[in-house]
């Protein structure tokens, strides 16, 4: 039994469920903070991808038991297959997330690694993952498994959003996962919502978009994110110069390689499961005492909270304004003007609470027809949420405000 602060309660009779929780791999997660650099703007965000997997988890186990109920035929085999693939979705994430993605490795997203991870440990437990495998890479029969595990109003989402939004005390962001969880059904082994509970998936996407601009793309947590983005680039780059740089064995093995999917064997999967948060802390504390300038600035930048100024805006930034603040940058500081480019750099993010071009979100109607939840709601503000809002940012540092 494990008491979250979220659903109260969390009851684990499964054993293999057990032994998977206890794996390494599993147990890793608890030194991955769920939102990155988050803590920089809400204190209390200190949770952890450990904490999220089981509440996805306990979801998953509620929809199943509602579904049940309605009379759907669900075996043992399939439910526990269900769980193992939400209980390991996120097992192939790196040290704050998202970062790595885009640093240390070349563009290999955590899904690819979570597949890795499943490979490895199915092998490990003498094919007992094969179905949760199955239903995590969308190749089983009955697809609604997938679709609680992975689609646009997944059990996945339902608990992120209240996790984070309890962690954050970011009020808005809060859903009443019980009623969807309830109104959710099937049609031709699809995942629907009934008609009754459009107005808990309007809350549902509102939310999403709330906690995307006032959490997840908050400014101050997206310049902590791309500065952290830019001191791995930074010691990669030094490091494949033959600069050596005190860190951690596994990595500096990524530091030191160029990975790629096509180059994760074995031995790297081994290194990325020693991998979290507390490697890239430690360098860190240790690079803002390099003789390298770059380096040692944006390490004091994370660690001491000292971070660039960063301007949100609805139009793009032009490479006019830039450009004089990397030449006083660099003058100010003896860099090269290239080199300006690790302190001042511009970029967009994007906010879409729905996607008409992804799956759908399916009501079932009174009638037993579908539709998509933006033709079926009479709500006007649902159909701006499919609308993809784009700001624009600049980062450059205080001294040049």
């Amino acid at each position: 039994i494990i008491n979250d602060p979220i659903y109260g309660f969390i009851k684990i009779n499964n054993p293999l469920i057990l032994e998977l929780i206890d794996h390494p791999y599993f147990q890793r997660l608890k030194r991955i903070k769920q939102l990155g650099l988050a803590e920089f703007v809400y204190p209390g965000a200190h949770h952890t991808r450990f904490h999220h997997a089981l509440g996805a988890m306990h979801l998953m186990d509620q929809v199943l038991d509602n579904l049940k109920a309605k009379g759907y035929s669900i075996s043992p085999e399939e439910r526990e297959a269900a769980e193992i693939a939400i209980l390991l979705h996120d097992i192939g994430h790196g040290p704050f997330s998202h970062v790595l993605e885009y640093t240390l490795l070349n563009e290999v997203k955590h899904e690819d690694v979570s597949t890795l991870l499943m490979a490895k440990l199915n092998q490990h437990f003498n094919g007992k993952l094969s179905l949760a495998i199955e239903i995590f890479e969308n190749k089983y029969s009955r697809k609604f498994f997938h679709q609680l595990v992975s689609s646009q109003l997944d059990v996945d989402r339902l608990d992120y959003l209240s996790r984070d939004s309890f962690y954050t005390g970011v009020r808005e962001g809060f859903i009443g996962s019980e009623r969807l969880l309830s109104m959710m059904d099937l049609n031709n082994e699809q995942l629907v919502i009934e008609e009754k509970g459009i107005y808990s998936v309007e809350k549902f996407l509102m939310s999403r978009r709330l906690m995307y601009w006032q959490a997840y793309l908050h400014k101050t947590s997206l310049v902590a994110e791309l500065i952290l983005t830019k001191v791995l680039k930074r010691a990669k780059e030094l490091t494949l110069k033959g600069v050596e740089l005190p860190c951690s064995e596994p990595l500096l093995f990524f530091m030191q390689n160029r990975i790629a999917l096509e180059n994760f064997d074995a031995n790297t999967l081994d290194l990325f499961s020693q991998l979290d948060d507390f490697d890239i802390i430690s360098a860190l504390k240790s690079w803002q005492r390099q003789d390298d300038f770059i380096l040692s600035s944006l390490s004091k930048m994370i660690i001491n909270r000292d971070l660039p100024k960063i301007k949100v805006a609805s139009e793009k930034i032009l490479l006019d304004e830039i450009a004089p603040l990397q030449e006083r940058f660099a003058a100010e500081n003896n860099i090269s003007v290239s080199d300006t480019n690790y302190f001042i750099f511009k970029g967009k993010i994007k906010n879409q609470a729905y996607s008409k071009e992804a799956e759908p979100i399916r009501i079932l109607k009174k009638d037993k027809t579908i539709e998509d939840v933006v033709e079926a709601s009479d709500q006007l503000n649902l159909k701006s949420l499919s609308k993809l809002v784009t700001k624009y940012y600049i980062c450059f540092p205080k001294q040049l405000v």
